[in-house]
């Protein structure tokens, strides 16, 4: 069988996404997802390389976002602007979860001296929507929008385990694990294997396979109804705690806050 030339094959992309599906708004938002720590600012043609499509297509999106004040250009470089923030705050401010979530972690790091964070999964990744880490010492990570890999952190694993199993088959199957320290598993059976181990245990402790220097245990957050909803973590610098006193010390703490939000969970 003949393959479909690319042009085509994006068409029968879109025909299945249904006929109320906007092209120009989905490209307009891979043009403000190609932004990021690495990619800071970019010339059209680095972001028209980011998003795979055409230069013309590119400077189009990039206008639009410029003139409505969420990219600004200096010379041939664009940047993201800080209007970019409104729209997280769209959604932390109309979800209830984080602002439950912030007084938690806040309390949990005053509790342990260590950072705390609440994580719900977009896709391949675990984002976090409520952190508090303590002044002394040096804080470890970034905050609210932190992103970390589902298939090697705390976060994501107690995130991957609520799928079913149909679920986590194709989310594997589409997996393209990267090594970002030397102990981040990479096996797809042992990344497999973890996750489900997580299904009986109820946590997951990760050492150092997302980021060098962060041992990190995680339980689920379940609503009301038995649904979880995101997944809350403790993070410490490895020569701070040992494992096994997060699993001793720390989960508890962790269980008891996750019970206690059960019905505040909506």
């Amino acid at each position: 069988m003949s393959r479909l030339r690319p042009q085509d094959a994006e068409a029968r992309a879109q025909r299945a996404l249904g006929a109320d599906f906007s092209e120009a708004l989905a490209r307009g938002l891979g043009v403000i997802s190609a932004f990021d720590e690495q990619r800071r600012q970019m010339t059209l043609s680095d972001v028209a390389r980011a998003v795979d499509l055409p230069r013309a297509t590119v400077r189009r999106s990039l206008a639009t976002l410029v003139a409505l004040g969420y990219l600004e250009a200096d010379g041939r470089m664009f940047r993201l602007t800080p209007r970019i923030l409104k729209l997280a705050i769209a959604y932390l401010s109309s979800d209830p979860v984080p602002a439950i979530l912030q007084p938690v972690c806040e309390r949990l790091c005053r509790q342990v001296g260590a950072s705390c964070s609440v994580a719900v999964r977009d896709g391949e990744e675990a984002v976090m929507i409520a952190r508090a880490v303590p002044a002394r010492p040096a804080s470890v990570g970034l905050g609210v929008g932190y992103r970390l890999p589902v298939f090697c952190s705390a976060l994501g694993r107690v995130l991957a385990s609520t799928m079913s199993d149909a679920e986590l088959d194709a989310f594997l199957a589409q997996l393209k694990p990267v090594r970002f320290t030397r102990q981040t598993v990479v096996t797809k059976p042992d990344i497999r294997r973890l996750i489900l181990d997580v299904r009986k245990k109820g946590y997951a402790l990760a050492d150092q396979e997302a980021e060098i220097g962060i041992r990190s245990i995680a339980v689920p957050l379940v609503r009301f109804d038995g649904r979880v909803v995101a997944a809350l973590n403790i993070g410490v610098q490895p020569e701070q705690v040992s494992a096994k006193t997060m699993i001793a010390d720390y989960l508890p703490l962790l269980l008891k806050e996750a019970a206690a939000l059960k019905e505040r969970l909506v």
